[in-house]
């Protein structure tokens, strides 16, 4: 991928101060090592009517698809061949305005040392990206450049020239000219725009993307007409970044038009005031949750079904309305770290009658299930494969026929709210899956129906209007003709 930033001038103002302003002889060819490849610098004109500046970006595929490692399991589908068969090598993105940033940092800047009367001038420009991704056409890299002084040209590219019956691809051709901007400014223009227009970036978005977003953007972000856009996109639509970055720009804008510096706006609260209090783990959430109904059931006796290291088991011991706890899990590294932190071995004799843990696979009928008020599967059935959900369903329903049973499962509409987790990724990497609320309802009402329950379907965590809360919860209660039946049994 490459970009061209040319220039014109005169005797008095040779267009070789190009090389000045970039910090790179036209006389020579550089390359500068990046995370992801070489960045060369060239020049294929330099004299003083016309000088051109190019920066090619040669990127290393193998280290781009080794440090997208570790993201887990449950991706698209497609994701293992995408990260081999891809645009990154050769359209502009993300990594070509990394590279703008490293190779040209100084002029970005607005330094020249040498020529300091020249940086800041306005230069005739006309910068070339001949092959640029642009999520939302042509018309979008108008709407972006224009209001900045530029004169955009934005030509599609076709998908195969030869076939013209395919129609254009997603690509465009882009020039821009203007006589009004310095150097700086049009870095910083692309440095942020190239990975709005390709609406994907290649490394994680952090907070001090903010920050870096802000520097760039200064004195022509706060008033662009597409902010919002520019800043959704450029934070990877980090929802609590995109906020914050434009709170910060808000404030600029109001101190720009009261002529007053922003610290003179935004003090209100002194800072050593702030006491903003920690929000709840949704673990934590979730157990008070599961805790309330069962407490709403009346149940004395409960199984807590793939216990893992017996966080819930240890909750239940809190409430001595709980008079028999039994944890279940396929695992006995978990068995034993939960008997750690119950600390069994230490426990009183009055106590340690009330829990009792032991090993067992829930995709089996199991004798020492039956004749529970109660049973807890919490983020268990996520880690199952599809195919063994029928027999864990008649183990627990079928066979062991608990009064209550209790089902929590994340809700995957809510990942779009996580800040840490990719697009398209489940929430750990041992998830077999992850339910829409209208899945986990479907699989839940199908149960009730073939096994003689009732389910009620309660939020865990902040109810999202539009995607729900981040974890569903049903609560499966046998009908009161089943309930004879099975104490009959």
């Amino acid at each position: 991928m490459f970009l061209t930033i040319s220039t014109t001038g005169t005797e008095e103002r040779p267009a070789t101060d190009l090389g000045f302003l970039l910090h790179k002889h036209p006389g020579k060819s550089q390359a500068f090592s990046t995370s992801y490849g070489t960045a060369h610098v060239l020049y294929p004109e330099a004299d003083d009517e016309r000088c051109t500046a190019a920066l090619l970006l040669e990127v290393d595929t193998v280290a781009l698809v080794r440090r997208g490692k570790g993201k887990g399991r449950g991706g698209a589908p497609d994701a293992a061949l995408a990260q081999y068969v891809n645009d990154r090598p050769y359209a502009a993105s993300s990594l070509l305005a990394v590279a703008l940033s490293a190779v040209f940092s100084s002029a970005m800047r607005g330094v020249c040392n040498a020529r300091p009367e020249r940086a800041g001038q306005p230069l005739p420009l006309r910068i070339e990206v001949p092959a640029l991704p642009a999520r939302g056409g042509p018309g979008l890299v108008g709407r972006l450049f224009e209001p900045l002084g530029w004169t955009v040209t934005a030509e599609p590219v076709a998908l195969d020239t030869e076939f013209p019956e395919w129609g254009d691809s997603r690509y465009v051709h882009l020039v821009l000219a203007s006589r009004t901007l310095t150097l700086a400014e049009a870095l910083r223009h692309l440095y942020v725009l190239l990975p709005v227009l390709d609406d994907a970036k290649h490394y994680w978005v952090a907070p001090d993307e903010v920050d870096k977003l802000l520097r760039a953007g200064e004195g022509w972000l706060p008033d662009h007409p597409e902010q919002k856009l520019i800043t959704s996109r450029y934070l990877a639509r980090r929802w609590s970044l995109t906020r914050e970055a434009m709170e910060r720009l808000e404030l600029v804008r109001l101190a720009e038009a009261d002529d007053s510096a922003v610290e003179e706006i935004d003090n209100a609260v002194a800072a050593e005031a702030e006491t903003e209090e920690r929000p709840t783990p949704l673990a934590v959430q979730r157990r008070d949750a599961i805790v309330t109904a069962l407490t709403e059931s009346g149940a004395a006796r409960v199984l807590d079904l793939g216990c893992g290291q017996g966080q819930l088991v240890q909750a239940l011991l809190k409430d001595p309305r709980f008079t028999e706890i039994v944890g279940v899990d396929v695992s006995a590294r978990a068995l034993t770290i939960a008997a750690r932190r119950l600390k069994l071995d230490r426990m009183g004799e009055r106590q340690a009658a009330r829990v009792q843990l032991f090993q067992g696979s829930l995709s089996y009928t199991d004798n020492r299930l039956k004749g529970y008020d109660a049973a807890v599967l919490s983020e268990v059935i996520e880690h199952l494969d599809l195919p063994r959900l029928p027999a864990l369903e008649y183990a627990v329903f079928g066979a062991a026929r608990p009064r209550t049973v209790l089902v929590t499962t994340p809700n995957v509409e809510y990942n779009v709210r996580w800040e840490t987790l990719p697009a398209g990724h489940v929430r750990h990497g041992d998830h077999r899956f992850e339910w829409t609320r209208e899945e986990f309802r479907a699989w839940a009402h199908a149960v009730a129906e073939r096994h003689g329950y009732e389910v009620e379907f309660r939020p865990v965590g902040p109810d999202d209007p539009e995607v729900g809360p981040p974890t569903q919860m049903a609560v499966f209660r046998m009908r009161d003709s089943n309930e004879k039946e099975a104490k009959a049994a």
